[in-house]
Parts: structure tokens; sequence; C-alpha cells
């Protein structure tokens, strides 16, 4: 009797952790643990010095939290991230965005700094910027210029 109750354990122990598996492997395909990010608002006002600013948002739809390490482009080799503190700009080395949250660039608050512009882009065209993250991929966006006083939270 002691031997099949060991077997039966045996077998339902091998059958669950068979079963935690499949969830498992289901559960990547939905979810893996990484971050899930997405960039939408995307867009630069046109500059009007050799100096511009870049603004979007990143949701993040994962469980996993990531940081914005850094920002490249072909319009200027000295792009740099900003947080605004005070009414003071400072560049920083990362920005967080949460785990089922975001981070917002956004006009008076946190911002890409794009230095030594190699070319002045006017309204209507694309700045093309490759986000880098500290776990996810790369992610290339382009940032359509906008009148020099545009501000979306306006309207």
């Amino acid at each position: 009797m002691n031997r099949r109750a060991t077997a039966l354990s045996a077998a339902v122990a091998l059958a669950a952790s068979l079963a935690l598996t499949g969830c498992s492997s289901s559960s990547d395909a939905a979810g893996d643990g990484k971050p899930e990010l997405k960039v939408s608002g995307a867009f630069m006002p046109k500059p009007v010095t050799d100096m511009a600013g870049g603004f979007l948002t990143i949701t993040n739809d994962g469980d996993t939290a990531d940081r914005l390490t850094s920002v490249t482009s072909p319009i200027s080799d000295d792009v740099t991230i900003h947080e605004t503190k005070d009414q003071k700009m400072r560049e920083v080395k990362f920005f967080d965005i949460p785990a089922n949250g975001k981070l917002s660039l956004a006009r008076g608050g946190n911002h890409i700094m794009f230095m030594s512009l190699k070319e002045k882009p006017e309204q209507g065209d694309k700045v093309s910027v490759e986000l880098h993250f500290e776990k996810s991929g790369p992610i290339k966006v382009d940032l359509p210029v906008e009148a020099a006083n545009h501000n979306p939270q306006q309207h």
C-alpha cells in the first residue's frame, strides 16, 4: 500500500509539474515578464536655434519595469535626456518606465534635448530617433516636426 501511495504521489507531482510548465509556456506568449513598450504622441517643435526638444510618451504594458537610457539621431551627435525640476533643466542618465505604467516626456517637463543640430528641420518634416533601453531592444521613432509653439496638452 505504501509503495502504491508513493507511486500515486509521484504521478500527481509529475502531472502537476507538466501542467505548470504548460501554463508557464502559455503565459510566456502573453507576457513573459519583460517590458512591453509602445511609443505615442511623439513630436519635435520646429527649432528656432541649433537646439531642439523632443517629446513623446512610452507606455509599458508589461509586468517588468525598464529604463530609457539614451536617444540617438542622425540630426545631432549630441542627444541627451533631461529632467525639469524646480524650473531647472538637468541632464540625467536614465528615466524609469514603471511596469504597467508610462513615461511622459512633455513640454515644461522631462524631454529629449538635441544639441548642435546638423540641419534645422521644417514644420512637416520628420526627425528619426532611436530610443535605447536597459532591458528592451531599441525602438525607432519618427518625430513629426510641428509649429514652434505646438503643445498637445493645450488641445
